[in-house]
């Protein structure tokens, strides 16, 4: 995982296909912290997950659960 502050962190990641779209779920099993973003199936699974990595850092950070 390139992203620094998850490091380390265990996240679950689920896809689900809604159409043309993908919705994509990103969950922090320590703080059961959980985040959604949808994009279009086109974008392809490594753009999702990567989107949705960012937005649960943004989350944890906006609550204190990791630093930076």
């Amino acid at each position: 995982m390139k992203n620094d502050l998850l490091q380390g962190r265990e996240i679950i990641i689920e896809f689900h296909p809604v159409g043309n779209l993908v919705k994509v779920s990103a969950m922090d099993t320590a703080s059961l912290t959980e985040v959604s973003i949808q994009g279009p199936a086109s974008a392809g699974e490594e753009m999702l997950k990567r989107n949705a990595l960012k937005r649960l850092e943004y989350v944890l950070k906006k609550k204190g659960v990791v630093g930076g």
